[in-house]
């Protein structure tokens, strides 16, 4: 629909050509160039040396605790009633065991879990299964198995990433985690 001077109105109605004029719209256009200029002002700096924002794993003291969670990943996840490491894990472990080579005098932890669903003696068992799998491949990549413990937590209430009723606890409670020590607990 036209408005009076065959422009379509503001109001979608013939005739009626709205409450903004061309003053009007020369303010919005001008507020609109106005922010358009404070981007660069608003978006986080950038590190010169990979272009990673500020606070994303830079300035993490290589070879520390910290280095090894934010920039490796000590975390992988498994399927319901499964040991099976997916190609996500795999590539995390991957990343696991590069860092573990080059710094080798961490012996490490690793703690297997399950979620709430099952028997307390088969969440055990499943979280030592879950454990071993990530021993085994660890050691396949060239950590020595004298630098590496497996202990299962099972689904110890006191462990849980998050405790409710639903796939998306459960999911994050069916994990291994590899734990960096001086030395290793029993």
């Amino acid at each position: 629909m036209l408005g009076a001077r065959g422009r379509l109105g503001v109001t979608g109605r013939p005739g009626v050509a709205g409450s903004i004029g061309k003053a009007g719209r020369f303010i919005a256009l001008g507020l609109a160039l106005g922010l358009a200029g404070c981007a660069s002002e608003v978006a986080p700096p950038k590190s010169s040396a990979n272009d990673a924002p500020v606070g994303a794993g830079i300035n993490v003291p290589a070879g520390s605790n910290e280095d090894f969670i934010v920039n490796v990943g000590r975390r992988v996840y498994f399927t319901e009633n499964s040991a099976a490491l997916d190609d996500t894990a795999k590539t995390t472990l991957d990343n696991q065991a590069n860092w573990l080579s080059t710094y080798a005098s961490y012996r490490i932890k690793i703690e297997g879990f399950a979620d709430e669903k099952g028997s307390t003696q088969f969440n055990t068992q499943l979280g030592a299964k879950r454990a071993d799998a990530v021993m085994a491949y660890l050691v396949s990549k060239g950590i020595p198995a004298a630098r590496l413990k497996a202990k299962s937590f099972g689904n110890d209430p006191k462990r849980k990433v998050k405790a409710c009723d639903d796939i998306s606890c459960w999911s994050q409670n069916r994990r291994a985690v590899t734990v960096l020590v001086t030395d290793v607990e029993t």
